[in-house]
């Protein structure tokens, strides 16, 4: 009968001694965090900050953005989009702002430099509306409507001092954001005035191709592109 009370007791002994062994968790010195849900007319945000100290107003300001321009942009592109939101200011990351499925990432530090570039909102939140996952549409044409939505529906571009550019001879109608922007608001106001709804509808959907343009206009991007900077008066 000792033998069996002599191993539970040498048992308990290296058991209580892996147990002082176990190594501690490492603290992450960025492990701050607040969060907050905001609900507004069957909108949700969830609101993730993980820079201490951020700015009060900075936060009210992302969140005030967000729910003046997100259901405009839902109503006029995409009735369909996320109902829940979510928004992280995170110090790690290093660019501006990115966004996946319904979740953006923003840059805090890009806020200190730039404390009246709210709009990023807007550009941002139109990603998610526009909800293209894995369209065959190019690249360019994305981040043109995204802009173009920030020229319609920011809340402050002028106080960003954001603003669509002149038309140079270097640029070209692919070049993108503000770029592509104006020359879609050129067609808008020429050509047709669902464009960019229409153009918007068919890279959610997978069915962009090349004989989009001149079902849309009449023609082609290059030959848009070539009465437009011979005539670019928006």
């Amino acid at each position: 009968m000792k033998l069996p009370i002599l191993s539970l007791l040498l048992w308990l002994i290296s058991s209580t001694i892996a147990i002082a062994t176990t190594p501690s968790p490492v603290q992450d010195d960025n492990s701050f965090t607040e969060s907050d849900t905001i609900q507004q007319n069957g909108i949700t945000l969830i609101y993730i900050n993980k820079q201490e100290g951020l700015s009060v107003d900075l936060s009210a300001k992302l969140q005030e953005t967000f729910f003046a321009v997100y259901p405009k942009l839902c109503k006029a592109y995409n009735r369909k989009s996320a109902r829940k939101v979510t928004f992280v200011i995170d110090p790690a990351y290093d660019g501006v702002a990115a966004t996946s499925d319904a979740r953006v990432v923003f840059n805090p530090r890009w806020f200190d430099q730039h404390p009246n570039d709210i709009d990023v909102v807007t550009h941002e939140v139109m990603h998610i509306v526009q909800d293209y996952g894995e369209t065959n549409g190019p690249w360019w044409i994305t981040e043109g409507i995204a802009d173009y939505a920030r020229f319609k529906f920011g809340v402050d571009n002028e106080g960003a001092g954001w603003k669509l550019p002149d038309v140079t001879e270097t640029q070209n109608y692919d070049n993108s954001y503000r770029v592509t922007a104006r020359f879609f608001t050129w067609i808008v106001q020429n050509k047709n005035k669902k464009f960019v709804e229409k153009m918007d509808k068919i890279m959610r959907e997978h069915r962009y191709s090349d004989a989009v343009w001149v079902k849309l206009t009449g023609n082609s991007p290059a030959e848009l592109w070539k009465e437009y900077i011979a005539n670019p008066q928006i």
